[in-house]
């Protein structure tokens, strides 16, 4: 393996992970702070690719897509939690199993009416439709090296808003006492209802992102959101910086594991958590 190629398969599973990272700290979030296990949220990372191809088609900028769908998968998000989640936070983790499983069937099979079961692609942005030359024989996708940027500007966002501001504040207080953040007069409905909100959103613009680099068809969230509780295992439940080292781990892991060991490919994520697990229980971040 030469220096080249060993360049590229890095920055394709930091692309990769940081594209998790999107959708698992959302997925950690959820259940650190408002105790709900979403099976759903893969859901929605199918959704934002879905989106993606439609908008895309409706307005010919995957831009403009973008910003279209930001405000619609925040809009999903808050009345799924306002009509249904609201419902769960006192409820066993069962029947949270139970209604987030229910909207998985639900929401593929509104995917199945809407778009139809056929494979679609998204055009890259023909300012992004690049790549830089490497070698004379080897280059790289301009759109994927946009689409870590992307991703790592959403990531220090996030930590900037959860570690220095009030907001920011208000979330890391529900998420180590939230009877306390209640005595102290802080809405806490408006707060969950938030988190959830966020959440949905990150998982619906990382499909979006994905969606040129990937086929869009149905299913395809499900995939991800194995891959993705594996990231918020390792990385420990409710840590971001947790969720981040995780993405990028399993993401690496994912890439190498594939040119590396083809037959095993599939196990290498799974022996990685083992490892960890093994290491430190609670995960990377994790508390008891």
């Amino acid at each position: 393996m030469d220096s080249v190629f060993l360049f590229i398969q890095i920055l394709n599973g930091l692309q990769y992970g940081l594209l998790l990272f999107l959708i698992a700290s959302g997925l950690t979030l959820v259940f650190g702070i408002m105790g709900v296990i979403n099976l759903a949220h893969g859901s929605f990372y199918m959704i934002g690719a879905y989106m993606a191809l439609s908008l895309t088609q409706l307005t010919g900028s995957l831009p403009a897509a973008l910003l279209l769908g930001i405000p619609i998968a925040l809009v999903l998000g808050y009345g799924m939690e306002g009509l249904f989640i609201v419902h769960l936070y006192r409820r066993d983790h069962l029947d949270q199993l139970l209604l987030t499983y229910g909207f998985i069937l639900i929401l593929n099979e509104t995917q199945s009416i809407i778009w139809g079961d056929d494979a679609h692609g998204v055009p890259v942005p023909s300012w992004l439709d690049l790549s830089l030359p490497l070698t004379d024989t080897l280059s790289y996708p301009v759109y994927r090296l946009a689409v870590s940027g992307v991703c790592l500007v959403l990531a220090i966002a996030m930590y900037l808003v959860i570690q220095r501001t009030r907001l920011g504040m208000m979330v890391r207080a529900g998420e180590s006492n939230r009877e306390m953040v209640e005595v102290l007069g802080i809405n806490i409905r408006q707060l969950y209802a938030f988190v959830f909100s966020a959440g949905i959103c990150l998982a619906a613009v990382a499909g979006m992102l994905a969606a040129p680099i990937e086929s869009v068809y149905p299913g395809i969230g499900e995939q991800v959101l194995i891959i993705s509780f594996v990231v918020v295992v390792i990385g420990g439940i409710g840590s971001i910086k947790g969720a981040f080292v995780g993405s990028l781990l399993i993401g690496l892991a994912q890439v190498f594991g594939q040119v590396l060991l083809p037959e095993f490919s599939g196990a290498v994520v799974y022996a990685l958590m083992a490892a960890v697990l093994l290491w430190r229980p609670t995960g990377l971040f994790g508390r008891a």
